[in-house]
């Protein structure tokens, strides 16, 4: 019986207010990611371009701070995806095209961890910065082996995954301990001398071995799906970019332990390692820049046969940027000027790409597409798509 004091409805109880409130994060893919290493790699590589450009260094900082802004909400928004939509989030890691993007939780915080160094510290200080890069460090590179060991494992006994369905997304959790090899290196001068600087050193070298020779492994599968399978959907094809990622990080690594090995490391290895930055950063790059070349072939395909923006373009972003360090580190070990114009001309790409994605980005967010439910990508005829539940490929 309802009375004059009682209201002739019941209120919604909090938790269904709570679902509706939080309904837009339920295809929120891990992918998304990738806009926070898109960013945070625009600040790392302009600070270490080898020339100096007047404005750029403030400028970078500003992107550092935004790639910081965007890794608390990205962090936030996931917590709710998993607290509200659970049921999403197990399908995302039972997901062969998704699960491999929790590669890109740890490059996130490594690379906002690592930004922090370069040019975070013009606006938090030193000490923040030294403490901020140490945290993220730690947990990226924590989350990054731990991808690295569950996503090559849920492939080989939960998915169900076929040659023809390789991609260079694959790649993803295999690249994430080469950040941690790359960056690693700047926290060594901060630590104590003697065992701790030796000790963080040398790991940072087995996290590049790591990674390296699992991308070694990997690749074979990706180059030869692609010339015997075919193009790549239209709305994957932007991913060919990927594959940039361990050539350029590798190069930059390898850079970074011949620049910090000196007083670290006992007897000649400090010099071994600086010949070692030129012999093995030469022909990577060289590689490196082939793939770019046949990458930037299949996109300007796909974009002749009316490709619409996905967030797959963000792989124009990130991977371009880890070139870029790569060279600037060349230049600096070989004195080569050729090395020194690469990394400004990568980098004016670099920018470009980030301007074009991120406005194709906020404007699918203002409209709600790129938060709306997957739909199929559309492909070239007969050629089989991949539908992911993350929107991965949207």
């Amino acid at each position: 019986m309802v009375t004059a004091a009682q209201p002739r409805y019941a209120p919604p109880r909090p938790r269904a207010r709570a679902v509706r409130h939080v309904r837009h994060v339920r295809h929120l893919g891990p992918n998304w990611y990738a806009t926070v290493m898109g960013t945070a790699i625009v600040a790392t590589a302009g600070a270490t371009l080898p020339v100096r450009i007047p404005g750029l260094r403030p400028l970078c900082a500003a992107f550092w701070v935004l790639s910081l802004v965007l890794l608390l909400a990205l962090l936030a928004a996931r917590a709710l995806h998993w607290r509200h939509h659970r049921d999403q989030a197990r399908a995302h890691l039972l997901d062969p095209a998704t699960a491999p993007f929790y590669g890109c939780l740890a490059m996130a915080l490594l690379a906002v961890g690592g930004g922090a160094l370069t040019v975070g510290r013009d606006w938090i200080g030193t000490r923040p910065a030294v403490a901020l890069d140490a945290v993220l460090f730690g947990a990226g590179t924590l989350v990054g082996l731990t991808a690295a060991v569950a996503v090559p494992y849920l492939m080989a006994v939960r998915h169900r995954v076929e040659p023809s369905q390789a991609t260079p997304v694959w790649l993803l959790p295999l690249v994430a301990p080469l950040v941690s090899a790359a960056l690693g290196p700047l926290l060594v001068p901060y630590l104590p001398a003697g065992q701790p600087r030796q000790t963080l050193l040398l790991a940072c070298f087995a996290l590049f071995g790591l990674s390296l020779l699992a991308t070694f492994a990997m690749l074979p599968v990706v180059f030869g799906r692609l010339v015997t399978g075919g193009p790549l959907p239209l709305a994957l094809t932007p991913t060919l970019f990927l594959v940039l990622g361990p050539l350029g990080q590798s190069t930059t690594a390898v850079g970074k332990f011949a620049e910090v090995a000196p007083g670290v490391l006992p007897g000649p290895d400090g010099r071994v390692l600086a010949v070692l930055a030129v012999l093995y950063g030469v022909p990577v790059m060289g590689f490196a820049l082939f793939w770019l070349c046949l990458a930037t072939a299949h996109v300007l395909r796909a974009r002749r046969h009316g490709t619409d923006f996905t967030m797959t373009w963000w792989a124009f972003t990130f991977p371009v940027g880890t070139c870029v360090t790569g060279a600037g580190a060349l230049a600096r070990h070989t004195g080569v000027a050729v090395y020194a114009v690469l990394g400004c001309a990568l980098y004016a790409v670099l920018v470009a790409a980030w301007a074009v994605v991120a406005t194709h980005t906020v404007r699918g967010l203002l409209s709600g597409e790129l938060l709306a439910a997957p739909r199929p990508a559309r492909s070239e005829p007969r050629r089989a798509t991949a539908r992911t539940t993350s929107g991965a490929v949207r």
